[in-house]
């Protein structure tokens, strides 16, 4: 009887002491939620660029352990690239993970516009690389809004430069007829004021197309702009399958691929291998290339494909949606990085904490190469004063079978740019009385009018 009872009380002792040794096991994570859209007719670029980002995570864990011993955990919510689906994901994820959602990609400007205050009374960063509201690129208003590495405004001016390069000059543009095809959506509506304003300064004429959502009822607008309006060159901003749908579009009405210069939005494989030869000599802009010959994605499909992990079917590994969704993981990742140097390692960082480290950010050309993106992606330099942080562009041109790169990185018009941008926030801030952060913020943010 003595031997049971002294039994029975290690067991007892045994079962007191392992919950203690099962948490003291757990490592540090670090939540990210995945506001994707893999149906519907953008699903395209929903898939290929939340392919990437998750790729990039999965590398980060199976080769270093994630970032400073801490591992990179995300959750998908479906949104169909419809705005109160991605509110309604928003909010369903945003307190998940030890410390809260880390940073917010929508991949949509509608999806962005909706949760900028949402986001901010949070104390939760909103990712727009690329797209998104372009005001938010004054960080002293919009403190939780970055528009990363080229907002819609920059990317404009850089089109407009390209249209110029054609014509022999900017001054050639004097005259000249400008048909701007856009998605009738915010995304769609975001560049009508850089595209009035550039047209005053260079004296050409810019008409306005809308097309609804998701598409695919063009006709009418070709016929209307080819045989009335008569445009030089159109200016393509569309998504998802209506893309595929212009360039055909314009094919029938006859207007030359060639005359047609795409968003980066509309410039990856899926927007032109439907269109078949229509798509032939169509340019679109770019902040990076496609190809899979870079280390770091040799490294992914070795390290995460190679182990049945990825998350995205290898033959996409390399296109224009992944290769963003890549950088976008690269640039998210290297800011976390920033917020460890100053908060510490083995620990989760809070969503204020990562906003410190996405306005420190440094991505210089040297630490690209350490990253195996050499001429995968340009630096990107982030501060208070501006959540930009980039600003170059390149051309690419579908030659049939893959993108051509056809000219080097033309620098944006920030002449024009800027001082649209900072009209257009103080506006914001004045509508909801929004005291503009100036010197330094509480983390030590710098605020400075630096430009």
């Amino acid at each position: 009887m003595r031997v049971r009872k002294l039994l029975l009380s290690l067991v007892a002792s045994a079962c007191v002491l392992s919950p203690i040794t099962v948490t003291q096991a757990a490592e540090a994570e670090q939540f990210f939620p995945m506001l994707v859209y893999r149906t519907g007719p953008y699903a395209a670029g929903g898939s290929g660029f939340f392919g990437g980002i998750e790729d990039y995570y999965t590398l980060l864990n199976l080769r270093d352990g994630g970032i400073g011993d801490v591992k990179l955990t995300y959750e998908e919510c479906e949104t169909a690239y419809n705005s109160d689906r991605g509110v309604e994901c928003y909010e369903r994820l945003k307190s998940k993970g030890p410390t809260g959602a880390t940073v917010v990609q929508p991949l949509s400007t509608g999806i962005t516009y909706r949760l900028i205050e949402r986001a901010t009374a949070d104390k939760i960063p909103v990712m727009s690389m690329g797209y998104g509201r372009t005001d938010a690129s004054d960080g002293r208003v919009f403190p939780w809004i970055f528009p990363i590495v080229t907002n819609y405004w920059s990317q404009n001016t850089a089109k407009i430069k390209y249209i110029g390069m054609k014509e022999g000059g900017m001054d050639k543009l004097k005259g000249k007829k400008i048909a701007n095809l856009y998605h009738e959506s915010s995304y769609g509506k975001e560049t009508i004021p850089v595209l009035d304003n550039q047209a005053k300064k260079y004296g050409f004429e810019v008409k306005h197309y809308p097309v609804p959502h998701p598409g695919l009822d063009q006709k009418a607008t070709w016929l209307q702009m080819a045989r009335q309006y008569k445009p030089d060159w159109v200016i393509l901003r569309g998504w998802g399958v209506m893309n595929p749908t212009a360039l055909k579009e314009a094919q029938r009405v006859g207007f030359p691929a060639k005359k047609i210069v795409g968003v980066w939005w509309s410039g990856a494989e899926e927007d032109v291998i439907p269109a078949g030869k229509a798509a032939v000599g169509y340019v679109a802009a770019g902040f990076h290339p496609s190809g899979a010959d870079f280390p770091v994605i040799q490294e992914i499909l070795d390290t995460v494909h190679g182990a049945g992990k990825g998350n995205i079917s290898p033959q996409r590994v390399g296109t224009i949606y992944y290769n963003r969704g890549l950088i976008a993981g690269i640039i998210t990742a290297e800011a976390m990085r920033t917020a460890q140097k100053k908060f510490g390692t083995g620990k989760s960082i809070t969503g204020e904490q990562m906003r410190w480290g996405m306005e420190n950010l440094n991505i210089s050309q040297a630490r690209i190469k350490e990253l195996g993106a050499e001429s995968l992606m340009s630096p990107v330099k982030v501060s208070c004063f501006d959540h930009e942080g980039g600003g170059a562009v390149k051309f690419q041109e579908w030659d049939g079978k893959k993108w051509n790169v056809i000219t080097d990185w033309i620098p944006t018009d920030q002449s024009i740019v800027r001082p649209m941008v900072e009209t257009s926030a103080a506006k914001y801030a004045k509508e909801k009385d929004i005291k503009t952060r100036s010197e330094k913020d509480s983390y030590g943010s710098d605020c400075t009018v630096t430009s």
